[in-house]
């Protein structure tokens, strides 16, 4: 069984598609305190990482997605001490990589 045809897959894809997550609860989500969690948060957003519906931290909606890349974000800072620019540019390289292999599993080559 491959991640593709798993459950885990499956709950990736319905946490993607859920939307209305608050500050705290994408801090909860990505297992960082409220305090240094929301200040990577709120640098993930200014630097353009994370792009939730709302004028300020208090009223910001994140969607699904923006569970999952600040996730990688804040493990990409909290482990390896990447900044947020280094993280928003990771975050782009894993994306176009991700598309170009479903593009060569389309074709049949992977």
């Amino acid at each position: 069984m491959t991640i593709n045809d798993s459950p885990l897959r499956h709950a990736i894809c319905i946490i993607e598609e859920q939307s209305g997550f608050t500050l705290e609860d994408l801090c909860r989500a990505c297992a960082a305190n409220m305090e240094s969690g929301s200040e990577i948060i709120i640098e993930l957003v200014e630097e353009g990482v994370l792009e939730p519906t709302g004028t300020s931290p208090a009223e910001w909606r994140f969607d699904g997605l923006s569970v999952r890349r600040a996730r990688v974000a804040l493990t990409l800072w909290r482990d390896l001490g990447v900044n947020t620019a280094g993280a928003a540019l990771a975050l782009q390289l894993m994306e176009e990589l991700e598309v170009l292999r479903s593009r060569m599993t389309a074709l049949g080559g992977g």
